[in-house]
């Protein structure tokens, strides 16, 4: 899709669609999401193996055990790979649509567009400064009344994606270190236990992220082709407003 403007084009820059990094970044999301649904799997399994090993080590075949640092090697590895493939187009794509927010409506901003990426390399400040560039960003991307007013959209899916992303860090942290401190097959068990939280809390923020993504990118779609004004509707036009694509 390419992004023409109504009038002459607005002062600060150029418009450009972020709908094909938008498809990218949607379609990573996904294989992530399914890459941490197996990881949880293995780690079903793991903390099985643990307890089993835990009440009665002769139970267990040490091929078993091979098997399972086989499969947690493997989930560790397709995890980190989708994991640096998904933040570098995410981050593509965030700093585009930062662009084009400053383009649509540059008084929403507080800082530079550089920051859009920088911030997601600070420690402790990534867990918030990002979120408040995504929420600029999103009242940018909203068109305004015909008083001039914002027209309100709900920020519902940037907050929870970001609520449950932020936790998901956290509790994936936590998991690792469960992990390398873990000397008995107890806390082995108990390790694998909270390796499933983080796996599955990482899949339901990948499929929130899918949502913010799709609901900030449309956003911009309609504002660049109607204008910074939302178009005023008779009463009696009772048209659905269209999907997000």
């Amino acid at each position: 899709m390419s992004f023409n403007t109504p009038g002459p084009p607005p002062p600060g820059g150029v418009l450009r669609s972020p709908q094909g990094l938008a498809t990218a970044v949607t379609v990573l999301l996904c294989v992530t999401g399914g890459v941490n649904l197996l990881s949880a799997g293995i780690n079903v399994f793991t903390m099985s193996l643990m307890n089993d090993l835990d009440a009665d080590p002769g139970r267990v075949s040490a091929s078993m055990t091979d098997l399972s640092d086989i499969l947690a090697g493997l989930a560790g590895v397709l995890q980190l790979a989708m994991y640096l493939a998904t933040a570098v187009v995410f981050l593509v794509w965030f700093h585009r649509v930062r662009v084009n927010g400053e383009v649509f409506r540059a008084t929403e901003f507080t800082q530079g567009r550089g920051w859009a990426i920088g911030w997601w390399f600070v420690p402790v400040a990534h867990l918030f400064k990002p979120f408040v560039i995504a929420r600029q960003i999103w009242r940018a991307s909203t068109q305004l009344g015909s008083d001039g007013s914002p027209v309100r959209v709900s920020t519902a899916p940037l907050t929870a994606w970001w609520t449950v992303w932020v936790v998901a860090s956290i509790v994936g942290r936590f998991s690792g270190r469960l992990y390398t401190d873990a000397e008995s097959f107890g806390e082995q068990a108990a390790a694998a236990a909270v390796g499933i939280g983080s796996d599955l809390l990482m899949v339901a923020a990948a499929v929130l992220a899918v949502l913010f993504v799709r609901g900030l990118t449309a956003l911009q779609n309609t504002m660049a082709a109607q204008g910074p004004y939302a178009p005023i509707r008779p009463a009696h036009d009772v048209t659905p407003a269209p999907s997000v694509h």
